[in-house]
């Protein structure tokens, strides 16, 4: 009788710190597109809960498309970053909230100088719980007024995500001093900072 107490009391306390790690840790991904993927990576790789970003295309209709088939505009690929995150540490709408900060969501298939379908504005959701955050927070800044301009970015199902070439990961970090880091990624990040300065990572 006490053995089999013994060994209830450890599955029960099994249990609990299952539950408890599960509690601790919950890892979700979304995908966002706002110009120019080296931009956005650069900028969510400093927030405090994402764990990895990773960019890539989605939003197309081309199966495993290259960087040079993408930038030709004729795949309906977008650019995008595939941002996983805790959402223990940071939550959905925080996320979202930067995106809409440092990339011009008015501005149609566009990115300052940057132009094209693959640099569009776009939110591709993995569930409906997503689709209806993006939605409140798409909302929630067509009503603040920070943009004149109406909001363009499109919020769509996720069908595929696909990894780009390796020379496009990391690329803030491995290329700092290139021309198009130093102009156009590095200001996006600091305009992040500025702006959130209560969710910087370390």
């Amino acid at each position: 009788m006490e053995k089999g107490k013994h060994i209830a009391i450890g599955l029960v306390l099994l249990l609990l710190t299952t539950h408890a790690m599960t509690q601790t840790n919950k890892q979700e991904a979304i995908i966002l597109g706002g110009g120019c993927f080296w931009c956005i990576e650069a900028v969510f790789q400093n927030i405090e809960g994402v764990e990895e970003v990773v960019s890539g295309y989605a939003g197309g209709e081309i199966a495993n498309p290259t960087y040079r088939e993408v930038s030709s505009g004729r795949t309906s690929h977008a650019e995008v970053c595939k941002v996983q995150y805790d959402s223990t540490v940071i939550s959905l709408e925080k996320l979202l909230d930067v995106f809409f900060t440092v990339h011009n969501p008015t501005t149609l298939n566009r990115q300052g100088a940057d132009v094209g379908t693959q640099y569009r504005s776009i939110i591709l959701y993995n569930n409906d719980i997503q689709k209806d955050i993006a939605q409140k927070v798409l909302t929630k800044w067509e009503q603040n007024n920070y943009w004149e301009d109406p909001i363009v970015t499109e919020i769509v199902p996720l069908r595929a995500f696909y990894k780009a070439e390796i020379t496009h990961q990391d690329y803030f970090k491995n290329n700092p001093n290139a021309a198009y880091c130093r102009f156009m990624v590095k200001p996006k990040i600091q305009k992040m900072k500025q702006a959130f300065p209560d969710i910087i990572g370390q």
